[in-house]
């Protein structure tokens, strides 16, 4: 379906890296935005900027959200000249952001009543890395058909997408992923910090760990930043510490112990207290050189 019309709505670095495999892939794209001088180098190639997630939604088929939180996702929806006041029957809104998976249910349900269109929601994991070469992995919850229309779409920028259930369920899934990352990046910089005590040449772990059970992504990727002290490449820690509080929510909702995870809560509220948020995921790491650890 390359060279149909698509709308995307969060054109920030991830959603700017979705929306380039895209336009490469030959797809036209309609964009709106709250602050239109950002957009302008979207407009230059040939994006098509709209007034209104209205506008917007009225001249597509297929809308791309990709924004930071449940509240984003609940104002360009159902907010003023929200999408739901211009939504297509029959249209798919393709929900990339990662928010609350109640509040997912309940949005599919409400705009499908109000307006016939389907609701995916389909977080990703991979980071604007593996957006750039088509290599995210897409969760997603909602009607297996209307997901299986969209794969093709889904090739562009993923290399696997997993139907996990109802809508709901991708985030669900997402939100599982966020509490693995959560729990490794706290165990990193722990033995990380514990090593160089000991005098171990700590920024060698991720190579003598390579290959054996110890070995993740988050540990080749992220621990030799920790390692190196570099945060440069970070996303703000409060974004992570969004994911760990749904976490921690769903725990409570779900009845289901979360010891771990209301740990590495903890441990980013910390962060995030001091004023260091801008140290991103693997900021943990900075709460041991500033030997400020929470007990």
């Amino acid at each position: 379906m390359a060279g149909t019309e698509l709308g995307f709505i969060g054109l920030g670095a991830l959603g700017g890296a979705i929306a380039t495999r895209l336009l490469d892939a030959g797809h036209r794209l309609r964009a709106w935005g709250r602050d239109p001088a950002r957009l302008a180098p979207w407009h230059a190639r040939g994006v098509t900027l709209d007034e209104s997630p209205a506008v917007l939604a009225a001249a597509c088929d297929r809308v791309l959200l990709c924004v930071t939180d449940t509240a984003a996702v609940e104002a360009v929806v159902f907010g003023e000249d929200g999408i739901v006041a211009g939504a297509r029957t029959g249209g798919v809104l393709i929900d990339h952001s990662t928010i609350h998976p109640l509040a997912t249910r309940r949005f599919a349900a409400r705009l499908t009543a109000e307006t016939g269109m389907r609701w995916l929601d389909a977080p990703v994991t991979g980071g604007v890395v593996a957006a750039e070469a088509g290599r995210l992995v897409i969760m997603a919850g909602g009607d297996a058909a209307v997901l299986d229309a969209q794969r093709e779409l889904f090739a562009c920028y993923g290399q696997r997408v997993t139907h996990l259930g109802e809508n709901g369920a991708g985030q669900a899934a997402k939100i599982a992923n966020q509490m693995m990352i959560g729990g490794n990046l706290a165990v990193a910089a722990e033995a990380l910090y514990y090593a160089a005590n000991f005098g171990v040449a700590a920024a060698r772990l991720p190579d003598a760990l390579a290959g054996g059970w110890a070995d993740s992504a988050v540990l080749q990727h992220h621990a030799r930043r920790m390692a190196a002290a570099d945060y440069s490449r970070e996303v703000n820690a409060t974004i992570m510490a969004k994911d760990i509080d749904i976490a921690c929510d769903l725990g409570r909702e779900t009845l289901s112990p979360m010891p771990v995870t209301a740990l590495v809560q903890q441990m980013y509220r910390q962060l995030i207290a001091q004023g260091d948020a801008d140290k991103g995921q693997s900021g943990l790491m900075w709460l041991y050189r500033q030997a400020k650890v929470p007990e």
